[in-house]
Protein backbone atom coordinates (compact mmCIF):
# COMPACT_ATOMS: atom_id res chain seq x y z
CA UNK A 1 0.00 0.00 0.00
CA UNK A 2 1.18 3.49 -0.86
CA UNK A 3 0.27 6.42 1.34
CA UNK A 4 -1.25 9.43 -0.39
CA UNK A 5 -1.71 12.73 1.42
CA UNK A 6 -4.77 14.72 0.42
CA UNK A 7 -3.66 18.28 1.09
CA UNK A 8 -6.38 20.79 1.94
CA UNK A 9 -4.82 23.98 0.61
CA UNK A 10 -7.10 26.77 1.78
CA UNK A 11 -6.71 28.08 5.31
CA UNK A 12 -9.52 30.66 5.26
CA UNK A 13 -11.99 30.36 8.15
CA UNK A 14 -15.03 30.07 5.84
CA UNK A 15 -13.41 27.78 3.28
CA UNK A 16 -15.13 24.86 1.58
CA UNK A 17 -11.85 23.09 0.82
CA UNK A 18 -12.18 20.66 3.70
CA UNK A 19 -15.66 19.70 2.50
CA UNK A 20 -14.36 19.14 -1.01
CA UNK A 21 -11.39 17.11 0.29
CA UNK A 22 -13.75 14.88 2.27
CA UNK A 23 -15.88 14.44 -0.85
CA UNK A 24 -12.75 13.54 -2.86
CA UNK A 25 -11.80 10.99 -0.20
CA UNK A 26 -15.27 9.43 -0.38
CA UNK A 27 -14.95 9.13 -4.18
CA UNK A 28 -11.48 7.53 -4.20
CA UNK A 29 -11.39 5.58 -0.95
CA UNK A 30 -11.53 2.22 -2.71
CA UNK A 31 -8.57 2.83 -5.02
CA UNK A 32 -6.43 -0.31 -5.17
CA UNK A 33 -2.99 -0.09 -3.52
CA UNK A 34 -3.59 3.36 -1.98
CA UNK A 35 -4.35 4.54 1.52
CA UNK A 36 -5.22 8.17 2.15
CA UNK A 37 -4.60 10.75 4.84
CA UNK A 38 -6.11 14.22 4.99
CA UNK A 39 -3.52 16.94 5.67
CA UNK A 40 -5.07 20.30 6.49
CA UNK A 41 -2.75 23.28 5.97
CA UNK A 42 -4.87 25.24 8.47
CA UNK A 43 -3.31 23.01 11.14
CA UNK A 44 0.24 23.64 9.91
CA UNK A 45 1.33 27.21 10.64
CA UNK A 46 4.61 27.55 8.77
CA UNK A 47 6.27 30.93 9.26
CA UNK A 48 8.90 31.76 6.68
CA UNK A 49 11.72 31.69 9.22
CA UNK A 50 14.17 28.99 8.15
CA UNK A 51 17.63 30.52 7.68
CA UNK A 52 18.77 27.94 5.13
CA UNK A 53 17.66 26.91 1.67
CA UNK A 54 15.09 24.04 1.70
CA UNK A 55 17.08 22.06 -0.90
CA UNK A 56 19.92 21.71 1.60
CA UNK A 57 17.54 20.06 4.10
CA UNK A 58 19.17 21.59 7.21
CA UNK A 59 16.09 22.68 9.14
CA UNK A 60 16.49 24.41 12.51
CA UNK A 61 12.86 24.96 13.55
CA UNK A 62 10.72 22.15 14.94
CA UNK A 63 7.66 23.19 12.90
CA UNK A 64 9.67 22.71 9.70
CA UNK A 65 11.08 19.39 10.89
CA UNK A 66 7.55 18.19 11.72
CA UNK A 67 6.29 19.35 8.30
CA UNK A 68 9.19 17.52 6.68
CA UNK A 69 8.24 14.30 8.50
CA UNK A 70 4.59 14.69 7.50
CA UNK A 71 5.36 15.21 3.81
CA UNK A 72 8.12 12.58 3.76
CA UNK A 73 5.68 9.98 5.09
CA UNK A 74 3.60 10.15 1.90
CA UNK A 75 4.40 8.45 -1.38
CA UNK A 76 2.17 10.78 -3.39
CA UNK A 77 -0.14 13.74 -3.01
CA UNK A 78 -3.52 15.05 -4.00
CA UNK A 79 -3.62 18.82 -3.80
CA UNK A 80 -7.17 20.11 -3.29
CA UNK A 81 -6.84 23.79 -4.07
CA UNK A 82 -9.15 26.71 -4.61
CA UNK A 83 -8.63 29.29 -7.27
CA UNK A 84 -8.24 32.70 -5.65
CA UNK A 85 -7.92 35.65 -8.02
CA UNK A 86 -6.87 33.31 -10.86
CA UNK A 87 -4.16 31.59 -8.80
CA UNK A 88 -3.69 29.10 -6.00
CA UNK A 89 -3.51 30.27 -2.36
CA UNK A 90 -0.38 31.60 -0.68
CA UNK A 91 -0.83 29.01 2.08
CA UNK A 92 -0.13 26.25 -0.44
CA UNK A 93 2.85 28.02 -2.01
CA UNK A 94 4.33 28.58 1.44
CA UNK A 95 3.80 24.93 2.45
CA UNK A 96 5.45 23.71 -0.74
CA UNK A 97 8.35 26.16 -0.53
CA UNK A 98 9.21 25.09 3.01
CA UNK A 99 10.63 21.84 1.62
CA UNK A 100 12.31 20.42 -1.46
CA UNK A 101 13.71 16.90 -1.19
CA UNK A 102 10.53 15.67 0.48
CA UNK A 103 8.51 16.46 -2.66
CA UNK A 104 11.08 15.58 -5.32
CA UNK A 105 10.18 12.73 -7.66
CA UNK A 106 6.80 11.98 -6.12
CA UNK A 107 3.56 11.86 -8.11
CA UNK A 108 0.73 14.29 -7.49
CA UNK A 109 -2.82 15.05 -8.54
CA UNK A 110 -4.13 18.60 -8.67
CA UNK A 111 -7.84 19.00 -8.00
CA UNK A 112 -8.91 22.62 -8.24
CA UNK A 113 -12.21 24.26 -7.47
CA UNK A 114 -13.89 27.61 -7.81
CA UNK A 115 -16.64 29.52 -9.53
CA UNK A 116 -14.59 29.10 -12.72
CA UNK A 117 -13.33 25.58 -11.98
CA UNK A 118 -9.80 26.49 -10.97
CA UNK A 119 -7.97 25.72 -14.21
CA UNK A 120 -5.66 28.72 -13.95
CA UNK A 121 -4.69 27.82 -10.38
CA UNK A 122 -4.07 24.22 -11.44
CA UNK A 123 -1.86 25.31 -14.35
CA UNK A 124 0.24 27.54 -12.10
CA UNK A 125 0.56 24.83 -9.45
CA UNK A 126 1.59 22.32 -12.12
CA UNK A 127 4.49 24.60 -13.12
CA UNK A 128 5.69 24.66 -9.52
CA UNK A 129 5.39 20.87 -9.17
CA UNK A 130 7.30 20.41 -12.43
CA UNK A 131 10.01 22.70 -11.04
CA UNK A 132 10.24 20.48 -7.97
CA UNK A 133 10.76 17.46 -10.26
CA UNK A 134 7.47 16.00 -9.10
CA UNK A 135 5.35 13.88 -11.41
CA UNK A 136 1.93 15.51 -11.73
CA UNK A 137 -0.81 13.56 -13.43
CA UNK A 138 -2.04 14.61 -16.84
CA UNK A 139 -5.59 14.76 -15.52
CA UNK A 140 -6.26 17.83 -13.37
CA UNK A 141 -9.95 17.80 -12.45
CA UNK A 142 -11.49 21.23 -11.98
CA UNK A 143 -14.67 21.47 -9.94
CA UNK A 144 -16.99 24.35 -10.71
CA UNK A 145 -19.51 25.40 -8.11
CA UNK A 146 -22.19 28.05 -8.07
CA UNK A 147 -23.67 30.16 -5.29
CA UNK A 148 -26.81 28.02 -5.50
CA UNK A 149 -24.75 25.06 -4.22
CA UNK A 150 -23.92 26.96 -1.02
CA UNK A 151 -25.93 27.57 2.12
CA UNK A 152 -26.45 31.10 3.42
CA UNK A 153 -23.44 30.44 5.67
CA UNK A 154 -21.29 29.59 2.62
CA UNK A 155 -21.14 25.82 3.19
CA UNK A 156 -21.74 23.19 0.50
CA UNK A 157 -25.30 21.93 0.51
CA UNK A 158 -25.05 18.61 -1.35
CA UNK A 159 -21.54 17.83 -2.64
CA UNK A 160 -22.41 14.21 -3.46
CA UNK A 161 -25.17 15.40 -5.78
CA UNK A 162 -23.68 18.68 -7.02
CA UNK A 163 -20.25 17.20 -7.77
CA UNK A 164 -21.36 13.82 -9.14
CA UNK A 165 -20.33 14.86 -12.66
CA UNK A 166 -16.72 15.29 -11.43
CA UNK A 167 -16.40 11.92 -9.66
CA UNK A 168 -15.16 9.99 -12.69
CA UNK A 169 -12.47 12.59 -13.43
CA UNK A 170 -11.29 12.49 -9.82
CA UNK A 171 -11.16 8.69 -9.88
CA UNK A 172 -9.29 8.69 -13.20
CA UNK A 173 -6.69 11.17 -11.93
CA UNK A 174 -6.23 9.11 -8.77
CA UNK A 175 -5.83 5.93 -10.78
CA UNK A 176 -3.20 7.71 -12.90
CA UNK A 177 -1.36 8.57 -9.68
CA UNK A 178 -1.63 4.93 -8.55
CA UNK A 179 -0.19 3.76 -11.88
CA UNK A 180 2.75 6.13 -11.49
CA UNK A 181 3.45 4.61 -8.08
CA UNK A 182 3.09 1.04 -9.35
CA UNK A 183 5.51 1.65 -12.23
CA UNK A 184 8.08 3.85 -10.50
CA UNK A 185 7.29 4.63 -6.87
CA UNK A 186 10.37 6.76 -6.17
CA UNK A 187 11.83 8.22 -9.32
CA UNK A 188 13.27 11.14 -7.37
Amino acid sequence: MWKVAIIISSTRPNRIGADIAHWVLSVISGTKDLEFELVDLAKWPLPDDEPGVPAIHEYVHEHTKAWSRQISSADGYIFVTPQYNWGYPASLKNAIDHLYKEWKGKPAVIISYGHHGGGKAAAQLRQVLDGLKMRPTTAMPGITFTNEMLTDAGRLKHPNVDFAQYAEGVRNATEELAEKLRKDPRSG
